[in-house]
């Protein structure tokens, strides 16, 4: 039989290898006009699509009171269906008339904490027209920063932006990171390879996420430009979309939440 002291030791050693065995699951998706045109059956799908996730980045929240009401119902249902979530909504972003936007991160608070309630990059803000949203999670006791983004439509150079932010990036972020969001463009262009370089990995590749507003020869999918990319403190153990859409006949229905699919990343800390 073990001493008492050792046998301590032995149980507290295994509980942090378990602890750090922890997976995470992220979804970023861009929910079209978050908090202006959903109502409460459409919040519940909403619900019953991202409820599995431990961690929920949503992109397209609108600016106004709407956006902030509509996230806190959407954790409210999210509530009701078995685990504790919280959320953090930004404030508005600077951005030019008709592009101010607001970011929101809902989370489950089993396994995962926050230290403050996260920021807008300010130092972005004359570069990029929707500066995008950091927050800092904490699970296992391990930091994972997450950075939320939308760009700019893909006629008025989102390309810069991304430029910008890799720049950003490089320079001024340490640690495990995972930026996720709706960048405009594919992540097969050029300008991500800066980001590339420097160890960041996508979740989906060649992978398009965007619905067109009819299906064309039995495709409802378009454009490939929602992605999840993460630094090598990141160990990816699933990836891929939600397609909650599946037929032709149920896309007029799907638009009405998002014209966009969500993606996803599950994954370890190194």
């Amino acid at each position: 039989m073990f001493k008492r002291p050792v046998f301590l030791f032995l149980l507290l050693l295994s509980l942090q290898v378990s602890s750090q065995k922890t997976e995470i699951s992220l979804v970023s998706w861009n929910i079209r006009d978050f908090g202006k045109t959903k109502n409460s059956d459409e919040l519940e799908r909403i619900a019953n699509i991202t409820k599995d996730a431990d961690i929920l980045a949503i992109q397209e929240v609108v600016a106004g009171f709407g956006g902030a009401q509509a996230v806190a119902k959407l954790t409210d249902i999210l509530n009701r269906k078995g685990s504790k979530w919280d959320y953090v909504i930004s404030n508005p972003t600077n951005s030019p008339k008709y592009a101010t936007e607001r970011y929101a991160f809902v989370w489950k608070t089993k396994h995962i904490k926050i230290k403050n309630r996260g920021r807008l990059i300010s130092e972005l803000e004359t570069i990029i027209d929707r500066e995008p949203f950091l927050l800092e999670f904490y699970t296992d006791n391990k930091k994972i920063s997450i950075l939320n983004f939308h760009s700019r439509p893909f006629n008025k150079n989102p390309e810069a932006e991304i430029m910008a932010l890799t720049k950003y990036i490089t320079q001024s972020i340490k640690g495990a990171l995972i930026v996720a969001g709706d960048f405009n463009v594919s992540e097969k262009e050029t300008v991500f390879d800066a980001l590339k370089s420097k160890g960041y990995a996508c979740a989906i590749s060649d992978q398009k996420t965007t619905l067109k507003r009819t299906c064309d020869q039995n495709s409802y999918l378009n454009y490939p430009i929602d992605n999840i990319f993460y630094s090598r403190e990141v160990k990816n153990t699933e990836c891929g979309i939600i397609d909650f859409v599946r037929f032709c006949e149920n896309l007029e229905k799907a638009r009405k939440l998002s014209d966009h699919l969500p993606v996803f990343l599950s994954f370890k800390l190194e």
